[in-house]
């Protein structure tokens, strides 16, 4: 009877091993599976669906900006047997890509440092100021992301008729920078919040004035932010077709390259030179390719750090 008692406190009878409890499973190698792994696994599968429709027309007219026109219209999703540049040549010189890219460049040149020292000044007041009427002038930046802009189209059309700068390219770097100016004082607000306002306190009690405290301390510590809303201010305006179409329609001379995208478009399709034609869009696309796969670590880094305080 004792070699047969079994130890209530532990479940082990001597000399047999442990007891197994009815509806327990017993131990194994096996790990039983974890909640949620059909969601991470069609989560996964989703990513890397939405993976391949980004990024697959953009691998597609890349692979045909080097394919000849010929081969294009036999076999529109095939691969380049000989790899021909010529194409690039064509677009750059022929469809007058080269001069449209230099003047999107120039007018960006203007447009983009603009827009970022106006809007992290207004932001910069707006988040460590306190004044009368401070949710209000935040209110109204935050509307007029809101705000359609082919509403304002006819009525900014004469009011640059009129100040003599319609066709002209500061008057497109202006309206450049209005119609950026409201997303970047938003998102700016938001990120200097976060900023410790200590650094400034002890600035101003060094006898710093304002001007000093924001371009030496405050903005440096913003550079996070400074860099993730220029990369969506350069890819909103090197994509400008509407703004520049209303109001920059006189010459070709200072055509935008979208403008001149889309005249190569309508061209080449009647000519046939589809080769030209992607070479060409391969031409707009490289330069924001660039900039985000250079930048990407730090937009990430600002998107968190203006998110969480």
């Amino acid at each position: 009877m004792s070699a047969l008692h079994t130890d209530q406190a532990t479940g082990e009878s001597p000399g047999r091993g442990p007891v197994r409890t009815p509806g327990r499973p017993t131990p194994s190698g096996e790990r039983p599976p974890r909640d949620g792994a059909a969601l991470n696994v069609f989560s996964g599968a989703f990513l890397i669906l939405w993976a391949i429709m980004a990024a697959g027309p953009l691998l597609w007219v890349m692979v045909n900006s080097l394919r000849e026109s010929g081969s294009i219209q036999g076999q529109p999703f095939g691969w380049p047997s000989d790899l021909s540049f010529e194409n690039f040549a064509n677009a750059w010189s022929d469809a007058s890509i080269g001069r449209y890219a230099l003047n999107s460049v120039i007018i960006l040149a203007g447009s983009l440092p603009g827009t970022m020292l106006l809007g992290s000044m207004a932001a910069y007041v707006i988040a460590r100021f306190a004044f009368f009427g401070n949710r209000a002038v935040y209110l109204l930046f935050a509307g007029g992301m809101m705000f359609p802009i082919i509403l304002a189209v006819v009525p900014l059309f004469f009011v640059m008729d009129n100040m003599g700068l319609l066709d002209t390219r500061p008057g497109l770097m202006l309206v450049y920078i209005a119609y950026s100016l409201p997303f970047t004082t938003f998102f700016m607000t938001a990120f200097f919040r976060t900023l410790p306002g200590s650094v400034a306190e002890a600035a101003m009690v060094d006898g710093a004035s304002h001007t000093r405290t924001f371009f030496q301390i405050m903005l440096p510590m913003a550079r996070p932010g400074l860099i993730s809303i220029g990369i969506f201010n350069f890819l909103g305006q090197w994509n400008q077709f509407f703004l520049p179409l209303a109001l920059n329609s006189e010459g070709r001379d200072k055509a935008l390259l979208t403008q001149g995208l889309a005249e190569l478009s309508v061209n080449q399709g009647y000519e046939g030179d589809w080769g030209a034609l992607f070479a060409g869009l391969t031409i707009a696309m490289l330069p924001i390719l660039v900039v985000y796969v250079v930048f990407q670590r730090q937009v990430q880094e600002g998107l968190t750090a203006g998110a969480v305080k």
